[in-house]
């Protein structure tokens, strides 16, 4: 019973020769593969005075059970052997010569010729001509290695060729043998060898036989000759095992003729089609992938062009591409009466899978796969079992069932971790992993999941990173458990149940404890890098608002109170124009301007899709442009709370544009920079400011009490406070307003001015009057200090030809109001003294009169 299958097998190794390169006693690994290397690219030679071609096929280990099928299909026979040693002495040569004989006994009922090569040795021995041994004095002095295996080659198509033409040959009278497969042989004992139907089941095998040698002999025509003459001697004894080989081998040779460019998957030297040798048929050397060589052209018989009666052979004999795969079928149902011929089956499936997807026609290549799936073989061991999924895997994958083709290679990765293995190879597992990731429409680029809809099975998807983290975790590698489980709360929060959401939260905390998640790419082994995944979904961000600064904050643009007020608004125009894109929202400039030093805010509206509390440290803003210092804030988000307010602070060092591209965050120990531009649906009125230069900050208090009236209504550009004083007609009082700098840049420029508010219609005289040369020696009023202003109060009244003013006194009376204290002026950078509240006991108390009540109002 054949055991180890070949799942690399393509219908042009069957017209291969079979040499096995095998170190003797103890080799380096690295130079054995070296040698290997240069060997097997020596894998097609144009055979001397002919246009046939040998292709060979190089293996550096193979089962030797295998080798007992050779009758049954000649290019699974071993025909050569090379064998590599070292040997640095005269003495060790004897012993070494031994190992080569014993090396070849192995093989020795199937071998046409063998070869020898030694490194080291040097000397008499060395020098001495020898056909099967080649001496060198280094890995790195074997100029020669290359010829040496063309000249073997060579030797193993002189004993192919007597074969073919002595088994070829119709010898009337002469009793031809009965080709066996190994477990065939105790079934034929006590035959009756005489009988018809012997002979013909001896005849049909053998034609079988001569038609695999003139394959291998370069002879495409013959071969098929002999493939149809031997299904038809089977098939009439009902020799199914062996009908099946004949019919896999028509198919064979005709698949070499139809695609010249081969079936194993690469692109070899292309041939004209017809079989006949191209101009460039003189190459010597064609490499093979992993030292197999893979038959990729059709050739003539025995060197004759591909003229017309070559053209009318083939025509009659060659199968048509659809019929190559009836046959095929018809062939794999044969093997299948045979439990111990599941090899040969499952390596005849994989054949005719390669042949389907050149031909495009995947639905019929998955059905031979499925079968090629139940086909029962002995106990594998767990690495062959790797090796049947992945192949499985790549397979599918050539056909184009993606997700099947992940499916498998997902079984191939469990089975690299398995119990039974005693070191579980759990980076293999986690290599495996990684490539099934395309198939289930699954990448680890957070960006990839924003762009719109979720592709793919969400289920499957979160299986697969569990294993991913599961396999990190196993392999020690804490940041990429980090990673994974990151990708999974962010892309999968969707597909995830309120107790799933829990475990995979407590998981992240606990590998976060000893590792935190960071924004840095991960770089893999292989290359691969893995993008950070920054958590923009927890908490969820509906809006961006940067805030203007308070009243008391704002700067103004500094004109002459006491002139005319000139407008500076630009002319209204209209533009149906809107701008849709989100990129140009963000950059548009807003109308307001922060100062440099003062603390600015930017409010989100967020929420928490979370069922359970979520607390968020370390929340901070992003900026450009000017240097900025972010002050970060912590919050605890109730569970599934609705839009919730969050202002986030910070103080600009510079001037400048400053622009807001994002928030940080910190959640469940993993550190993320959130960008606006990939936040889909935020809504924002721009996110660009200009910041000005420091400002100063003045404090003003009064020695009269507040107003419990308010005077106007404040328009919202200015701060006013409202003070009361009563007074008879012709008294005077003096209103002391102490100035006092609370900021850090000096104030240079004070500008005082009044208005009489007059409600009633009525003319009442001036009140106010004041010397300001006193106060402005104290400019510029450095920080800290205090400047004290002077007010004189005086009520002068004419009551003459009015009518019911006394009614109109007892109403609210007369209101005289200060308007601003101003002094724009400001340009150092240094830091906020906080406002100092006013202080009630400056101000003095005024007896309760009741007849005229006058307001002072001040704003600062």
């Amino acid at each position: 019973k054949m055991s180890v299958p070949d799942y690399m097998q393509c219908a042009e190794d069957h017209q291969t020769l079979l040499v096995v390169v095998q170190p003797i006693g103890i080799v380096p690994e690295e130079s054995f593969f070296r040698i290997y290397k240069r060997i097997s690219a020596v894998s097609q030679v144009n055979v001397r005075d002919s246009q046939r071609v040998l292709y060979i096929r190089y293996r550096h280990h193979y089962p030797p059970e295998n080798n007992e099928w050779g009758d049954f299909q000649t290019h699974r026979k071993v025909v050569g052997l090379i064998t590599i040693t070292e040997c640095s002495s005269a003495k060790e040569w004897p012993q070494t010569f031994e190992k080569f004989h014993l090396q070849k006994e192995m093989y020795g009922s199937t071998l046409y010729d063998s070869r020898l090569f030694v490194f080291g040795l040097q000397g008499e021995i060395a020098e001495q001509p020898r056909t099967d041994v080649a001496f060198y004095p280094s890995y790195d002095e074997c100029e020669t290695v290359e010829k040496r295996i063309e000249d073997f080659i060579e030797s193993l198509f002189i004993v192919l060729e007597s074969k073919r033409l002595d088994r070829a040959t119709d010898k009337s009278g002469d009793k031809i043998p009965l080709l066996c497969v190994p477990f065939e042989k105790k079934d034929f004992v006590g035959l009756d060898t005489d009988s018809r139907h012997y002979k013909k089941r001896c005849q049909g095998r053998m034609r079988k036989h001569v038609g695999d040698l003139c394959l291998q002999a370069g002879m495409l025509q013959d071969s098929l000759v002999h493939y149809h003459m031997a299904v038809e001697l089977l098939r009439s004894v009902n020799d199914f095992l062996w009908l099946g080989a004949a019919l896999e081998g028509l198919c064979s040779a005709s698949v070499i003729y139809h695609y010249p460019g081969g079936t194993g998957g690469k692109v070899g030297p292309r041939r004209a089609q017809g079989g006949s040798l191209s101009t460039e048929a003189g190459n010597r050397h064609r490499p093979g992938k992993d030292g197999i060589s893979v038959l990729f052209c059709a050739l003539t018989s025995n060197g004759i062009n591909a003229d017309t009666s070559a053209e009318i052979g083939r025509a009659k004999n060659c199968l048509s591409p659809e019929d190559i795969i009836e046959k095929y079928k018809e062939a794999i149902s044969y093997y299948g009466k045979y439990k111990n011929a599941g090899v040969i089956e499952l390596e005849a499936c994989v054949k005719a899978v390669r042949v389907l997807a050149i031909q495009k026609r995947s639905m019929e290549a998955s059905e031979f796969l499925q079968n090629a799936v139940y086909i029962n073989l002995r106990q594998l061991s767990e690495e062959e079992k790797i090796q049947r999924y992945s192949i499985l895997s790549e397979l599918y994958e050539r056909i184009g069932f993606h997700r099947k083709s992940a499916f498998f290679k997902r079984i191939a990765a469990m089975q690299c971790a398995a119990p039974s293995i005693p070191e579980p190879g759990w980076r293999a597992c986690y290599k495996l992993l990684l490539e099934t990731l395309p198939g289930y429409s699954l990448s680890l680029d957070p960006q990839d999941f924003s762009k719109g809809t979720h592709r793919g099975w969400a289920a499957v998807q979160m299986r697969l990173l569990h294993e991913l983290v599961y396999a990190s975790r196993r392999m020690g590698n804490p940041a990429l458990c980090v990673r994974h489980l990151s990708f999974l709360l962010q892309t999968m929060l969707d597909f995830l149940s309120d107790q799933e959401k829990k475990d995979v939260t407590q998981s992240l905390e606990s590998y976060t404890a000893k590792c935190p998640g960071t924004m840095e790419v991960i770089t893999l082994p292989d290359g691969l890098k893995l993008p950070p995944v920054p958590f923009t979904k927890l908490p969820i961000v509906k809006s961006v608002k940067l805030l203007n600064l308070p009243t008391s904050l704002r700067p103004h643009k500094m004109k002459s109170l006491l002139g005319q007020n000139v407008s500076t608004k630009s002319p209204f125009i209209y533009s149906p124009i809107i701008a849709h894109s989100r990129g140009e929202e963000r950059n548009k400039k807003i109308d307001f301007q922060w100062v440099q030093g003062d603390v600015c805010e930017v409010q989100l509206m967020v929420y928490n899709p979370m069922p359970f509390e979520l607390r968020v440290e370390n929340m901070g803003l992003l900026t450009t442009g000017v240097e900025f210092e972010s002050l970060p804030a912590a919050l605890s988000l109730p569970a599934e709370s609705g839009l919730y307010p969050v202002t986030l602070v910070g103080v600009p060092q510079t001037t400048g544009q400053i622009t807001v591209n994002g928030y940080h965050t910190s959640v469940f120990g993993v550190f993320s920079d959130c960008l606006l531009d990939n936040l889909p649906g935020v809504k924002t009125n721009g996110c660009t400011v200009e910041v000005i230069p420091a400002l100063p900050r003045v404090q003003i208090s009064t020695s009269l009490p507040r107003s419990a009236h308010t005077l106007q209504p404040s328009s919202g550009d200015e701060i006013s406070t409202n003070v009361s004083v009563q007074l008879y007609n012709g008294e005077t009082q003096q209103l002391i307003i102490k100035l006092e700098n609370i900021g850090t840049e000096p104030l240079e420029k004070l500008e005082v001015t009044a208005k009489t508010v007059n409600t009633k219609e009525k003319l009442y005289g001036d009140f106010l009057s004041w010397n300001l040369e006193d106060t402005l020696c104290q400019f510029p009023l450095k920080p800290g200090k205090i400047a004290t202003f002077i007010v004189n109060i005086k009520v002068k009244l004419d009551f003459s030809c009015q009518e019911n003013l006394l009614q109109d006194l007892s109403d609210d009376g007369i209101s005289v109001s200060g308007l601003p204290l101003s002094s724009p002026f400001r340009q150092v950078v240094k830091p906020r003294v906080e406002t100092k509240p006013l202080n009630p006991q400056e101000s003095s108390k005024v007896g309760d009169f009741s007849h005229v009540k006058v307001r002072e109002g001040h704003r600062n």
